[in-house]
């Protein structure tokens, strides 16, 4: 089956989809392993991982489809990207679009912030107009090739013009032809419930440790009616708190020991099984073996 055709299952089945995102390859393989069905990569964590950097619209379209593309070619799962805002006007969408579909994702999100955006979670966010994000939208759905690959519409209004607004953008979306809706930063439960109440399509919600929206469990989320749960942040989050905390104990004590151990860290042979080097070494005995 083809990963567009899975995900769009996926995001259309009775159970809520836990769609974790990887901000580099061992965060991909690390979710994969886990047993998930899908997963993303997005803005949030790959500027973190790539630049150090916030995710304030930093990364060029280069930079971030060079990442995403490693990233979707090293895992055997459905993959959701992120263009921010399309990098440009109806034309940077359309190449940005079948650019990502060429590199092999499932599905993608463009969303309605003004340039040079920022995470959805960030204070200072503006959006623009409708009538100048749906040509862009419209150029979206116009240049897949694939009727399987799943175009979200974000809509980060609902924190500069409040939800009434965000549900109004939300149901224009859809009726463009988005499969899917993104109310960005719905701040309550009651919230929540309403959103999914008001759009026609399948929606997605954000779970930001530390962030605007409730943070709810699976079961929880899919009680209140999201088709789908991202998770744009904690990989990156985890990965911050481990390398600070093996820096500062190598710093104060000049060597790991002491530190190093199975609640910490992997050793030299599991990582060497986690990041494929096992397996490769058995698929290079293939190539020399000897003939008749």
């Amino acid at each position: 089956m083809k990963k567009t055709t899975r995900f769009r299952q996926l995001v259309n089945a009775p159970q809520l989809l836990m769609l974790p995102v990887a901000h580099d390859g061992l965060s991909a393989l690390a979710i994969a392993e886990a047993g998930f069905e899908a997963m993303a990569v997005a803005g949030y964590g790959s500027s973190g991982s790539l630049l150090g950097l916030p995710d304030i619209g930093l990364l060029t379209a280069t930079e971030m489809l060079g990442h995403y593309a490693r990233l979707i070619a090293r895992v055997d799962l459905p993959v959701m990207v992120d263009i921010d805002t399309g990098f440009g006007d109806v034309n940077n969408v359309i190449r940005t679009v079948r650019e990502v579909e060429r590199l092999g994702a499932a599905a993608l999100f463009i969303e309605d912030q003004t340039y040079p955006k920022r995470c959805g979670h960030m204070a200072g966010k503006s959006v623009v107009p409708v009538e100048d994000y749906l040509p862009k939208l419209r150029a979206a759905l116009w240049a897949r090739e694939d009727p399987d690959f799943v175009i979200m519409a974000r809509t980060d209004a609902a924190a500069v013009h409040g939800l009434a607004e965000a549900i109004r953008r939300a149901n224009i979306y859809a009726a463009a032809g988005a499969d899917m809706v993104f109310v960005e930063a719905v701040t309550t439960v009651e919230d929540m419930r309403t959103v999914n109440a008001s759009v026609p399509v399948p929606s997605m919600a954000n779970m930001i440790e530390g962030g605007r929206t409730p943070f709810l469990s699976a079961a929880q989320l899919q009680d209140v009616g999201y088709a789908v749960a991202a998770y744009p942040c904690a990989s990156v989050f985890t990965a911050v708190r481990a390398l600070r905390a093996w820096a500062g104990h190598l710093k104060a004590h000049g060597t790991s020991a002491g530190f190093a151990g199975p609640d910490t860290m992997v050793d030299f042979e599991e990582y060497f099984r986690f990041s494929g080097a096992a397996a490769m070494r058995e698929r290079e005995k293939l190539f020399f073996e000897k003939g008749e």
